[in-house]
């Protein structure tokens, strides 16, 4: 993501802080078992997001290196870092990961990560993973050089697809009938310059500014790739893994205070969701939506831990009408969805696990007349 509008930039601010503090003053505690289930934790895991390392570029996805140092400082004394591939080998395998596990990300490919983010990721030996669009590497001061992309791979620093050139991948996708091949063709060009250049092709798409729709995600499962948005929540066994999701923790959501409880975080066991396509032809939102929570054939029992009829919901700041049923969350929209991105996040309290909440982001896309997307 480049930049994001004022407007979407306060609304996801409010909504995030509305949830935190909601969060750190719940005292409903629902009982803990006194031998907690670790199963779900070894099964869970929180992607990161980051663009900027730096004080001199905009504000809104920026985040300070002595900021992102205090950020790296805390993992290393609370979490285990480990890398993107094993995180989503062992989501999509089944296997186990360590407990309060953590992925690093960045989007774009600035040159900030390598002078920064990476002399403080080396001292702490923290993999990380860079989706860069290769049309841009070389192009732009700001940006890397292929030579220096090489030399990062060469210690480690994993590379992966965040398109050609960070296109909207929604633009005239409800006009153009060609809309889907021809982005797709931009992916799979990226995809073949990241395997010619770096010599590896993990076929990992990050959607650039997070947007994506039904077809774009359908097609992203057809060609065995893992897509990565930018919406908020941990990812687990039952996260779609067309567009898995990452909490972004630069800009106005760098605050370490806040960024511990996204932290702690466990992913909503989801096994089906009314919303059938995030991408939306107007500004009306569903009248309601229903999450239906369960197990499916993970082998584990994630369900019955999450205290259902806890949750709250919110958007844009605000708390939002939620009613809840055994197996079931439904959250009701009364407000018109801006132009661009917006989500609602929903939360509710585990009840082995004291003080860490399940968390689900969905997000919505609206383009604006002329069928394009903001910034």
């Amino acid at each position: 993501m480049k930049c994001i509008t004022l407007f979407s930039l306060c609304a996801c601010l409010r909504s995030t802080y509305a949830i935190l503090i909601l969060l750190l003053a719940s005292t409903t505690a629902v009982s803990a078992a006194d031998t907690p289930d670790n199963s779900v934790l070894k099964h869970n895991t929180v992607i990161l997001l980051y663009h900027h390392v730096s004080e001199e570029t905009p504000a809104s996805t920026s985040i300070s290196p002595d900021t992102f140092e205090s950020h790296m400082a805390y993992l290393s004394k609370h979490h285990t870092v480990i890398a993107l591939t094993q995180a989503v080998d062992a989501i999509t395998g089944g296997a186990s990961l360590p407990e309060n596990s953590v992925v690093i990300t960045f989007d774009d490919g600035y040159a900030n990560i390598l002078h920064n983010a990476h002399p403080i990721l080396a001292k702490y030996g923290f993999p990380y993973t860079v989706f860069i669009n290769p049309n841009e590497i070389g192009a732009h001061r700001q940006q890397l050089t292929w030579q220096q992309v090489d030399a990062m791979h060469n210690e480690g620093v994993t590379f992966a697809n965040h398109t050609l050139d960070h296109i909207h991948m929604l633009d005239n996708s409800q006009t153009n009938t060609h809309w889907l091949a021809d982005v797709w063709q931009n992916v799979e060009q990226a995809e073949a310059t990241l395997k010619d250049k770096v010599g590896v092709s993990l076929q990992y798409l990050a959607y650039p500014f997070g947007e994506f729709n039904e077809p774009l995600a359908a097609q992203v499962k057809r060609a065995n790739y893992i897509g990565f948005g930018q919406h908020s929540g941990a990812v687990g066994p039952l996260s779609d893994t067309s567009a898995l999701p990452r909490f972004p923790a630069a800009g106005p959501y760098s605050n370490l205070a806040t960024l511990k409880t996204k932290l702690k975080s466990i992913a909503m066991p989801v096994v089906n969701s009314t919303v059938v396509n995030p991408a939306l032809t107007s500004h009306t939102p569903p009248a309601s939506v229903t999450l239906t929570i369960g197990n499916a054939d993970t082998g584990l029992d994630i369900a019955s831990d999450v205290s259902i009829i806890q949750t709250q919901c919110f958007f844009g700041g605000e708390k939002i009408s939620t009613k809840t049923s055994p197996n079931k969350i439904t959250f009701y929209l009364e407000t018109q969805l801006p132009t661009g991105r917006s989500r609602v996040n929903c939360t509710a309290p585990s009840k082995a696990h004291r003080g860490r909440y399940y968390w689900y982001s969905q997000p919505f896309f609206v383009a604006n007349e002329q069928g394009h997307y903001p910034d």
